[in-house]
């Protein structure tokens, strides 16, 4: 109840309690129950907005291990994690989460997962002197290590501690809400403030009376029920998210998602499935085994149990796995270990009875045994391959064979021979690209923020489509260099493809800085790591399988794999945010047209309308109003964003406008005996002069009953873009306005209400009414069209005027050289998957893409980009201005 829509209804159920309480009348129960009824409905649904700041610290921090194995007094124990202290001896083995974060004193054949926290694909090799963080997990060997950080000064504690440090503690929507009921407090308050002179001290009215002239202006102009209707709208919103698996954790950010301009997103687990695999398309042979050979081979070589992350991909690249260990006997297997770097197996052929040896490893390490085909141009094209694989962030693994003469298994073979060189990367998701298409059908740029290195980055921006213009984590804290082309850091920030090697204070950083560009940024992530930026971006999504830190952070949440759940949420939430429009421009018009025409009144004729019938057009314009939250509205094909200015714009003149119908109405009927005349119709009140008395009750109802009745039919208008009857709206609006006009019109042939100071009319006014209501509606659409072609036209111009001095957002293209079209060639591998997904998400016509885009995606374009890189190894970067522009790099 803490808001400028509820002030004001507060002060007027102030007034009809206690300011109202003279004169020798009652308090004004009805008008105070009314306004009380329609208070506790708008607040009610706003107690359930959720807050999950303090449940994501309390997740992160719930992560952490709850017991530690410690070496105190001399003897090892187990404890309490959280009773750890720097300076502490603790040991761990496979399986093991690290309690805290630690140096490795001993370590065997130690392999560390941190993907959770620092988002790097790959298990880290660790060995004595390395730090260990906390939170990561023990994948393989045994280590002892010395505590040297606990609680918040550990690298997983920094980043909880960053999670609900936003001091942007309203959100979006509120702002909004807060912003357009400040409209409507200013506009009554001149109102009321005018009524207070005109009435009190011009016509000398009594104390009473003002008041109750004062309470319409209160009752009517305030749009109360402008929270509950958003509340609704947004409610039925995250139902139907909840169809394509999102669970809405914090309903106003679905309003949010619609204004979304970037969309930053962790690569590890959510971008790519984190799970390493041989790229086949890659895989280099050397000798006379073909590639199936060489991965036969290599998956020999690999443990089928107990695997760590490269065994397991390997066996996996056969398809059948079962094949890793099929026609042979095993008769010797040396895991890997940090010392020989690779591994090694000694088995029996069953189908000849020979013995042979297959080894797979690091590159270096394996050329160095291979004696059989080691030669300058093997070693030459090997280096290459090697060095093409790290440019694009793979990783090359080795593999060689050999045959051994005799029956011990022991023995010396004839010597290995270089067959194959394989590449190990992360794979994107199959949805991912397409989903990142979509993206930028409709105007969101996606941004990759990850802890893994920049190669690998680069490589995965290339496989998306994302471009490669990314950076290390460093240029975030040093800045743009002094020969760079940009001139600050939001520069290079606005403009990169991605960031490489970051923190969860780098991606926070990155999110607050592109909001404080005037952006909503959006963030998708899995991990804990991403879990301080998902709570300070605009929309944090959690996707399926993250941890309970991004989850508890976030405000969307995917239960199933991928990312297109994404576009249908941003496609609905576009939905929703029309729907939203729509009702605000009506709500801020209505309080316009009933403020102005009652204070008119009231100042021209001394007109005394009751409060209650006020409360009676509330109630019902509420009802009606709420099923524009199922109204058929179609999504805009670019960001949404609240523009105040042309809101206010179109309620003043729709206000106005409507003003004017009720108030020619009423010096109609009080000025002249036109209705009299022609149809034959009298107020009870009518003097035999044919004067009519200013206050009549039937006059009272007949401004009622139009007020009722054209007010409603304004949300026909509001919601169209072009003329009302070409946009079809839902079934369940149409009803429920005929409903509300249906109730209006037997309250006004039937009403008779003493305490409201109204009187039933006869059918001929209700007929009089009705036909006046049409003609004054029909051109409220050339109102809008008038509009749109003056006033907005020139809000929108400067606004783009203001616009071309900001930074600008581009789509930015490749800036690595490439030496051959493979690094594009998989490209074309999306393209049928494009289009059948395409068809697939019901955008039909509605997303039109420009054919510079879809170029971009065609195997034409994929096929010719490698050759326009080789002949322009750098882009020829278009400067910022052209004082400022640098040389190209």
């Amino acid at each position: 109840m803490w808001n400028p829509l509820s002030w004001v209804m507060e002060a007027a159920a102030f007034v009809a309690i206690i300011l109202s309480n003279g004169q020798g009348a009652p308090p004004d129960w009805e008008d105070f129950c009314g306004i009380i009824l329609l208070l506790f409905i708008n607040s009610t649904i706003g107690f359930y907005e959720e807050h999950n700041a303090g449940n994501a610290v309390k997740a992160l921090m719930d992560a952490l291990a709850p017991r530690a194995k410690v070496r105190r007094d001399g003897e090892w124990k187990e404890i309490e994690s959280s009773i750890l202290v720097p300076g502490d001896m603790i040991s761990f083995k496979i399986g093991d989460v690290v309690p805290a974060d630690s140096r490795l004193i001993e370590a065997i054949n130690v392999s560390i997962d941190q993907a959770a926290l620092t988002g790097e694909s790959l298990p880290v090799n660790k060995k004595p002197g390395d730090q260990c963080f906390s939170g990561s997990t023990c994948k393989q060997g045994e280590a002892e290590a010395v505590v040297i950080a606990t609680g918040p000064n550990t690298f997983f504690g920094r980043a909880a501690s960053l999670v609900g440090q936003d001091d942007d503690t309203t959100g979006h929507l509120q702002k909004i809400l807060a912003q357009i009921g400040t409209f409507c407090l200013v506009t009554i308050g001149i109102f009321v403030i005018a009524e207070i002179f005109v009435l009190y001290a011009g016509f000398r009215f009594q104390y009473r009376r003002g008041l109750n002239d004062i309470l319409v202006l209160l009752i009517g102009g305030i749009p109360i029920a402008m929270p509950t209707v958003l509340s609704v709208t947004l409610a039925v919103g995250a139902t139907q998210l909840a169809k394509y698996k999102a669970i809405v954790t914090r309903i106003t950010a679905i309003e949010e998602l619609a204004g979304v301009t970037i969309l930053c997103s962790d690569k590890t687990g959510t971008l790519t499935t984190n799970k390493l695999t041989i790229d086949r398309t890659t895989i280099q042979t050397f000798s006379h085994f073909n590639l199936d050979e060489v991965i036969l081979l290599a998956a020999y070589a690999s443990r089928t149990e107990n695997q760590d992350a490269i065994d397991m991909a390997v066996v996996q690249a056969l398809g059948d796995t079962a094949l890793a260990r099929q026609g042979i006997k095993l008769l010797d297997f040396k895991p890997f270990n940090p010392v020989d770097k690779r591994t090694e197996i000694t088995y029996l052929e069953e189908s000849t009875g020979r013995l042979k040896r297959v080894t797979k490893g690091m590159t270096g390490i394996i050329i160095e045994l291979c004696t059989r085909n080691k030669t300058e141009e093997i070693e030459d094209r090997l280096e290459k391959e090697v060095e093409e694989f790290a440019q694009r962030g793979l990783r090359a693994l080795a593999v060689a064979y050999e045959e051994l003469e005799g029956d011990d298994p022991a023995e010396e073979g004839n010597g290995f021979e270089l067959i194959g060189l394989l590449a190990i990367f992360d794979p994107p998701r199959d949805d991912t690209k397409q989903t990142i298409d979509d993206a930028l059908a409709l105007g969101v740029k996606v941004k990759m923020v990850t802890g893994d290195q920049l190669a690998i980055a680069k490589e995965t921006g290339r496989r998306l489509g994302l471009g490669d213009h990314m950076y290390p984590a460093k240029v975030l804290k040093e800045g743009p260099a002094p020969d760079s082309r940009y001139r600050t850091l939001d520069e290079i920030i606005l403009d990169a493809d991605g960031f490489a090697g970051v923190f969860p204070e780098h991606k926070y950083e990155i999110v607050k800085r592109l909001q404080a560009l005037g952006h909503l940024v959006a963030m998708t992530g899995d991990g804990a790591n991403d879990a301080p930026a998902l709570s300070r971006a605009n929309v944090g999504i959690a996707v399926e399988g993250a941890t309970d830190a991004a989850r508890g952070a976030a405000d969307i949440v995917l239960t199933e794999p991928g990312l297109s759940t994404i576009v249908h949420a941003i496609r609905q939430s576009r939905i929703i945010f029309q729907r939203m429009r729509n009702y605000a421009i009506y709500a801020c018009a209505v309080t316009i047209r009933i403020v102005v025409s009652f204070a008119v009144l009231a100042f021209t004729y001394k007109f005394d309308f009751p409060p209650f019938m006020i409360l009676v057009i509330a109630l019902l314009n509420d009802g009606t109003i709420m099923t524009l939250s199922l109204d058929r509205v179609l999504p805009s094909n670019e960001p949404d964003a609240w523009d105040l200015v042309e809101i206010f714009s179109y309620a003043i003149a729709y206000g106005i406008y409507l003003t004017g119908s009720t108030v020619a109405l009423v010096v109609i009927i009080v000025e002249t005996t036109f209705f009299t005349r022609k149809f034959g119709v009298h107020l009870s009140n009518t003097s035999p002069s044919g004067r009519v008395d200013r206050n009549d009750p039937q006059l009272h109802m007949i401004t009622y009953l139009q007020v009722a009745i054209i007010s409603q039919a304004l949300i026909f208008v509001t919601r169209s873009h072009g003329f009302f009857f070409t946009e079809r709206p839902s079934v369940a609006l149409l009803l429920a306005f005929c409903v509300a006009q249906l109730v209006s019109s037997i309250i006004a042939a039937f009403g008779d209400w003493g305490f409201t100071q109204i009187h039933s009319i006869s059918g001929g006014w209700i007929g009089i009414v009705w036909v006046w209501n049409i003609v004054w509606f029909v051109p409220l659409d050339w109102i809008k069209f008038g509009m749109k072609a003056t006033v907005i036209r020139h809000l929108r111009e400067r606004r783009m005027k203001k616009a071309q001095h900001a930074l600008k957002l581009e789509r930015t293209t490749s800036r690595v050289a490439s030496i051959n079209e493979s690094l594009y060639a998989n490209r074309t591998n999306f393209i049928s998957r494009a289009i059948h997904r395409a068809n697939k998400l019901g955008f039909k016509s509605k997303v039109r893409v420009n054919q510079q885009e879809l170029s971009r995606i065609t195997s034409i374009q994929a096929a010719s980009t490698g050759q326009t890189l080789q002949r322009n190894p750098s882009r020829v970067a278009g400067p910022i201005s052209e004082k400022t522009a640098g040389p190209s790099t």
